[in-house]
């Protein structure tokens, strides 16, 4: 039963958990934050003040479904990004009306990838990924794919990967989005998951805009290699849909970004 229900989840989009408790969630159930909220703290609190100007964003998954994006916008979100494919085998059911939506709304938006590093190599995953939804286009208003890397929801915390393997894995997956679209894909993470599974490797961040998720009231320590990170998530209980995010600068840097 529990194998049925979870290939259910898969195509109808159902919000994470759908297959039996014992199996574990549902194979692309995994969103943007699931591993932080399991494993450092579920609630997060609101933003410090902190000197630069910060521009509001957020991400969603199938678990938003249909997203509202015109009370999102009006509430001051201006940029999002979407999970669209997780593996090599799942596609966010809600992807269309989810990043389409963001744009006709206004929005600055871009695409994710939940990673799966032992499930196939990393330029498998950027293949799939940007075959489905996150490639990028310089129309202004379309920014980078992530690649989401985070606490294994499935099983062991780095999916079975020595330190070594994991860098090697994330570097083949950022070599080959950057070869399929000519931008250097940001990599969103935690600190405490990235210092466990890569050993706090040093070398992506001259390249790769960092994407911090930190559930507090500061980014805090950031993983080796980043000065500076470009994006924050700071909670996944924020006032409206989605995880809530902050960009590192005023809109016109959202914009920058997006423009390469």
């Amino acid at each position: 039963m529990g194998v049925l229900l979870a290939a259910l989840s898969l195509l109808f989009g159902l919000p994470g958990g759908a297959a039996a408790a014992d199996d574990g969630p549902a194979r692309g159930s995994a969103h943007m934050g699931m591993g932080v909220a399991a494993h450092e703290s579920r609630r997060g609190g609101a933003p410090a003040g902190l000197d630069a100007v910060q521009t509001e964003g957020v991400d969603v998954s199938s678990h938003q479904g249909n997203v509202p994006w015109s009370t999102l916008w009006k509430s001051g979100v201006k940029w999002a990004y979407v999970k669209a494919t997780e593996g090599t085998s799942y596609k966010n059911p809600y992807y269309k009306q989810q990043y389409g939506g963001a744009y006709k709304a206004g929005m600055v938006r871009g695409a994710y990838h939940f990673a799966t590093p032992d499930k196939s190599s990393g330029a498998a995953q950027a293949n799939y990924f940007v075959d489905n939804g996150g490639g990028w286009s310089a129309d202004g208003r379309t920014l980078p794919g992530v690649l989401d890397i985070e606490w294994n929801p499935y099983g062991a915390t780095c999916f079975g990967k020595s330190k070594s393997a994991m860098v090697s894995w994330i570097r083949d997956f950022l070599n080959r989005y950057k070869a399929r679209t000519g931008r250097d894909a940001v990599v969103y993470t935690a600190t405490n998951w990235w210092t466990t599974c890569t050993g706090n490797y040093a070398g992506f961040g001259s390249a790769n805009p960092l994407w911090i998720a930190r559930y507090a009231s500061t980014p805090g320590p950031l993983p080796a290699g980043w000065s500076a990170h470009t994006m924050w998530q700071y909670t996944s209980t924020g006032p409206t849909v989605g995880d809530h995010n902050k960009f590192n600068g005023p809109l016109d840097r959202v914009h920058a970004l997006a423009n390469g």
